[in-house]
């Protein structure tokens, strides 16, 4: 018989199936945390934008993240949880299963979409938290060609803008509008 130490689970953190989390940095310190989990080798992501500040009273283009206190880190439960202990100010995004809150997984397909849409650096993007829109009035559409060239969302009127957008959402967390997007690159799925 085996002794009952060669039957736990000894894998390391490491080993653990990687998700993309949904986290918040508290307090804005999104910048901070990104630099604390490339310290400690972990994959992360803030979407950034940029903006013109006044700084000793010249203009300067600087970027700054895009949506407050959100970043996304790719890593497995055990290690983000060893993070955490380290460094309280990161939490999880949330959303309530059965009686329960659980921490928000992004889908790897969903993330790249987003990463890809986000890395743009296009100041025609829309951030828009997900309960600001009505996607059930939207047709979900695939997009050929362009900036955007593979991305799958939903095309729906955004407020206060003039054309119907293509919507990139992740679930409970954040949507982003795309630019303007020529109708001849769009098919329906």
């Amino acid at each position: 018989m085996a002794p009952l130490n060669s039957q736990i689970d000894t894998a390391s953190p490491q080993s653990q199936p990687r998700s993309w989390y949904a986290m918040r940095a508290t307090y804005r310190r999104e910048l901070l945390a990104k630099q604390l989990l490339d310290a400690a080798s972990l994959e992360n992501y803030v979407a950034m934008r940029h903006v013109v500040k006044q700084t000793r009273g010249r203009k300067v283009r600087v970027q700054v993240p895009a949506v407050s206190s959100l970043i996304f880190v790719h890593a497995g439960r055990d290690e983000l949880q060893q993070f955490k202990s380290h460094h309280p100010f990161l939490q999880y995004y949330t959303s309530l299963r059965g009686n329960k809150n659980e921490p928000i997984i992004v889908p790897d397909n969903e993330m790249a979409h987003f990463i890809t849409a986000t890395s743009t650096l296009d100041e025609d993007l829309m951030f828009i938290h997900p309960h600001e829109l009505n996607l059930t009035k939207g047709t979900k559409v695939r997009i050929h060609g362009g900036t955007f060239d593979g991305m799958e969302g939903i095309f729906v009127k955004v407020q206060g803008k003039r054309n119907r957008r293509v919507v990139i959402t992740i679930q409970n967390v954040i949507s982003v509008a795309l630019a303007y997007v020529n109708p001849d690159y769009i098919e329906v799925l």
